[in-house]
């Protein structure tokens, strides 16, 4: 008599946020995906004699956590398939051959690379040369930044290290013991050649960086090892899945076959994009500080960086320590509150290089406001309504610039991250760029992050599959614009 029993597939998405992370247990079963948190934490870097670190330990022990959290939540004889890692991009841990740290981990807002910033952004001849080698404009966060500071700073760091992981590289490696690169963070780098799969050997020669400490980057769906050091799970698998957080976002998009759907992930950053079979390269490329970065599977993400609803964090910390909301019911009702204000007159200019990590932000967005004649905001909806019509003009210009140089014509915006729980967000949005926004109820970092371990595993055919399944079963909002 044939079995009745239901096939589960458990997986375990390590997503790791430039303000939080979470361990999340996904569930797969009858082509339909469940998740719990099983775990949440905050994150921060720490300011050490002027420069910014991220507590790489503590973020270790968190993800172990987690992970035994994730294992004990499972049915009595489940085990856990796979396990894979996603974080922010750019940054990244100098290792030996054992494995061991030889530096501190920066944080990217560091403003260690304002020098070679200005260098690079000043010599026109070599910022075309790496733009067009690399498709990754020049931004202060970049890791060739980065890594030119820490060599030059530090000549012997190249007798140290003989290894380079960028955050979910090396977190795969204490997870599995396998030191691998993984394609999409590596594209976050501006060390990677556009046109390949490899490092660029242009960009890897100006910033002086050591080639051997870059192995060939892996495809997502790479399988690493086994999980060691944790008994609980001795048997699951460590699957690189795309390592950065905004690649596994897009996946988890259900976009239409036919692309015209632009993507939106808003979080701390608003990164607008699109996928692509070919690089967005050339001066209006450059010019509109266009990333070509990669999709799990080799293709490309062509992608601006926005700033996001960073302003609002920082400017809730100027104004005091009940400006920021307690709990879901006091975020809906500022968010509510805000939206019931008329439209702002005069908008922040999100391009603004001072409001990348200012002392204070609420101080710059004033000073901006001030400029064009207009008066700051009294209060915290005040600025919760102006954050939000800037990001809405913000994100509507990037979505022109793509489509002036694609010539492609954009049918709607799919939005997730935290940015799609703002019903004020997802209207200025559509309201600036005269097509819907539809917002997607889902924890989309997770989610692309698990499917690609469902893929490895053979639990679901290829991305198109997943996300037809996904689409079946999935809450969204349809914001049109309002004339």
């Amino acid at each position: 008599m044939p079995s009745t029993k239901t096939t589960i597939t458990y997986c375990a998405a390590i997503d790791l946020g430039a303000t939080s992370g979470r361990v999340i247990l996904g569930a797969w079963s009858k082509n339909r995906l469940k998740l719990t948190a099983v775990h949440r934490f905050p994150n921060t870097f720490r300011t050490l004699d002027c420069n910014d670190y991220w507590e790489i330990g503590a973020l270790w022990h968190e993800i172990q956590t987690g992970l035994r959290k994730a294992a004990a939540a499972l049915p009595r004889g489940a085990k856990l398939a796979s396990v894979g890692v996603d974080t922010w991009g750019v940054d990244y841990a100098l290792v030996n051959d054992t494995g061991r740290l030889v530096f501190p981990v920066h944080a990217y807002r560091d403003n260690r690379t304002q020098a070679g910033l200005k260098t690079l952004g000043g010599t026109r001849a070599a910022l075309e040369r790496v733009y067009a080698a690399t498709g990754i404009p020049n931004v202060f966060y970049n890791s060739s930044l980065q890594l030119a500071e820490t060599i030059a700073a530090c000549p012997a760091i190249t007798d140290l290290a003989t290894r380079c992981l960028f955050l979910p590289d090396y977190f795969n490696y204490l997870l599995s013991g396998r030191m691998a690169n993984e394609l999409t963070i590596a594209s976050t780098t501006q060390l990677l050649d556009v046109h390949s799969c490899d490092w660029s050997r242009a960009a890897l020669d100006y910033f002086r960086v050591p080639a051997q400490w870059l192995g060939k980057p892996v495809l997502a769906g790479t399988k690493l090892g086994t999980v060691r050091g944790i008994p609980e799970l001795k048997s699951t698998r460590v699957i690189a899945v795309p390592g950065h957080d905004t690649a596994c976002a897009y996946d988890a998009m259900p976009a239409s076959p036919d692309g015209t759907d632009l993507f939106l992930s808003s979080g701390t950053w608003s990164l607008v994009g699109f996928e692509s079979d070919t690089p967005v390269l050339g001066p209006d490329a450059l010019a509109a500080r266009v990333a070509n970065e990669r999709i799990g599977d080799g293709r490309y993400r062509p992608l601006t960086n926005v700033i996001g609803m960073w302003l609002l964090e920082r400017t809730m910390l100027d104004l005091g320590p009940n400006a920021r909301p307690k709990n879901p019911a006091a975020w809906d009702k500022l968010i509510a509150d805000a939206a019931k204000l008329p439209p702002s007159k005069h908008l922040i200019n999100t391009a603004d290089p001072a409001l990348a990590n200012p002392p204070s932000m609420k101080a710059v967005i004033d000073a901006q406001i001030r400029r064009k004649k207009g008066a700051p905001p009294k209060n915290v909806v005040g600025y919760m309504r102006l954050i939000c019509d800037s990001l809405g003009r913000g994100h509507a210009d990037a979505m022109r610039a793509f489509e002036r140089m694609t010539g492609r014509k954009f049918k709607r915006i799919l939005i997730v991250g935290g940015g799609s729980r703002s019903p004020l967000l997802c209207q200025t949005t559509a309201d600036a760029a005269s097509i819907p926004v539809v917002s997607f109820n889902l924890e989309g970092t997770a989610v692309g992050n698990i499917a690609n371990q469902l893929i490895a595993l053979k639990a679901v055919k290829d991305l198109p599959s997943f996300r037809h399944h996904l689409t079946a079963h999935l809450e969204k909002k349809v914001y049109n614009p309002k004339k």
